[in-house]
C-alpha cells in the first residue's frame, strides 16, 4: 500500500511537470508569434514606404537632387518614417537611379526574457528611369526620328494644311480621322496606351483652328508660371510620338510607325495668324511601359529595381 501511494505521488508530480513545460512552451510560441508579427508588420510598412519614396523621388532626378530630396522627405513624413533613413543615393545623368535604405530599431516583448530588447529592421528600394516604349495620354502630334532634338531649345511645330506631306513633322489621327476627334485628343490626350511599333494614320484637312483651340485651352488649364517645367501635371506639357514613315503616296505621308516618345512644352498661345506650336522639348517621366533598347528622346517611365 505504501509503495502504491508513492507511485501515485510520483505520477502527480510528473503531470505537474509536464503541464508546466507545456504551459511554458505555449507562452513561448505565443511570444514568438507576437514579436514575429511586430517585426513582419514593421518590415512590410518600411518596404511600402521605401517603394513609394523612390517611385516619387525618381521622377525628380531629371530636375535636381534638391527636388529628389524634397519629394522623398515628403513621402517619408507622410508615413512617419522621416527618421528612419539609413542611406539615400542619387545617381543621375546616364544611370538615373535612386536608392533608399530605411532602418528602424523595433522594440520586442517576449524576447526581453532572453535579454533581446530590440532588433534592427532594414529594407531597401531602388527605382530607375527607363526609356518609354509605351505611352499613355499622347497627343496627335509626331516628329520624325531623324530630327535631332535639343532640349530646352525653341522649336516651331508647323500644323498648317500641308503638314501631312512627307517631312519631319506630322499631324496624326489617334482616335480616328476627323477634326473633332483630333481636337479632343490634342486637348485631353489619347485615352489608351500607344506603343513602339504601332502604325498610326496621318490626319488630313485643315485643322489650324482646332489646333489653336486645343493649345490655348491647355495653356489656360495650367496654373503655373510659363517656363516653370518642374510640374508634370501642367497641361502645357504634351507627350508626342516619334516616328518613321510607314506609307507614302504621291509625296504624302499616309501613315507612320511609332519608334519612340518625346515630351514637348508649349511655350506660348497661338494667335489667329499662327500655324505653328511654339515650345521646346524637355526630359520627363510619365505613365506607360519602358524598354532601355528604345530610341531615347527624353521620355521615360519609372521602374522599381529592388
Amino acid at each position: 500500500m505504501k509503495n502504491k501511494c508513492n507511485f501515485l505521488k510520483e505520477e502527480k508530480g510528473n503531470a505537474l511537470l509536464l503541464f508546466t513545460l507545456s504551459f511554458m512552451f505555449i507562452i513561448g510560441v505565443a511570444g514568438l508569434v507576437i514579436d514575429g508579427g511586430i517585426l513582419y508588420n514593421t518590415k512590410s510598412h518600411l518596404k511600402k514606404t521605401a517603394n513609394a519614396a523612390v517611385l516619387s523621388g525618381a521622377q525628380e532626378i531629371l530636375m535636381s537632387n534638391n527636388s529628389v530630396n524634397e519629394v522623398v522627405n515628403k513621402i517619408l513624413m507622410a508615413h512617419g518614417e522621416e527618421n528612419s533613413v539609413k542611406e539615400l543615393k542619387i545617381r543621375p545623368n546616364n544611370e538615373n537611379i535612386l536608392r533608399l535604405e530605411l532602418q528602424r530599431d523595433v522594440p520586442l516583448y517576449f524576447m526581453k526574457f532572453f535579454k533581446i530588447n530590440s532588433i534592427k529592421v532594414n529594407v531597401a528600394a531602388s527605382a530607375t528611369l527607363v526609356t518609354m516604349s509605351g505611352g499613355i495620354g499622347a497627343v496627335p502630334l509626331g516628329i520624325d526620328e531623324n530630327v535631332p532634338l535639343e532640349f530646352m531649345k525653341e522649336y516651331k511645330l508647323k500644323v498648317d494644311s500641308g503638314d501631312s506631306t512627307y517631312g519631319n513633322f506630322g499631324i496624326l489621327a489617334l482616335s480616328g480621322p476627323g477634326a473633332k476627334l483630333y481636337e479632343q485628343d490634342l486637348t485631353y490626350g489619347y485615352e489608351g496606351e500607344l506603343k513602339v511599333g504601332d502604325i498610326i494614320e496621318t490626319q488630313t484637312g485643315n485643322i489650324e483652328g482646332k489646333t489653336r483651340n486645343a493649345i490655348n485651352a491647355r495653356i489656360a488649364a495650367c496654373p503655373y508660371t510659363v517656363d516653370y517645367i518642374e510640374h508634370r501635371d501642367c497641361s502645357r506639357v504634351v507627350l508626342i510620338l516619334v516616328y518613321k514613315p510607314h506609307s507614302i503616296a504621291s509625296n504624302q505621308l499616309k501613315s507612320v510607325e511609332i519608334t519612340g516618345f518625346a515630351y514637348f512644352y508649349i511655350k506660348e498661345p497661338m494667335s489667329s495668324q499662327d500655324s505653328s506650336i511654339t515650345g521646346y522639348f524637355i526630359k520627363q517621366s510619365g505613365s506607360g511601359s519602358g524598354d532601355s533598347s528604345i530610341i531615347n528622346k527624353g521620355a521615360y517611365v519609372i521602374k522599381l529595381t529592388e
